[in-house]
């Protein structure tokens, strides 16, 4: 394993299944309609933010 490779999974995606309230997926499909992006990006982009600012 390189250097650049040390911080990656070797497969840089995994399949993960989760229910949610559904008030809450509705404001994430709403965001994601209004901002002309997928669910699945909110989302990774939610919990990367959230992941960085707990160190």
């Amino acid at each position: 394993m390189t250097e650049e490779t040390n911080d990656q999974c070797q497969d840089p995606t995994q399949s993960l299944t989760i229910e949610l309230p559904c008030q809450i997926v509705e404001r994430i499909e709403r965001y994601a309609k209004e901002n002309k992006t997928s669910v699945a990006g909110v989302l990774i982009e939610a919990l990367d933010s959230f992941l960085r600012k707990q160190g």
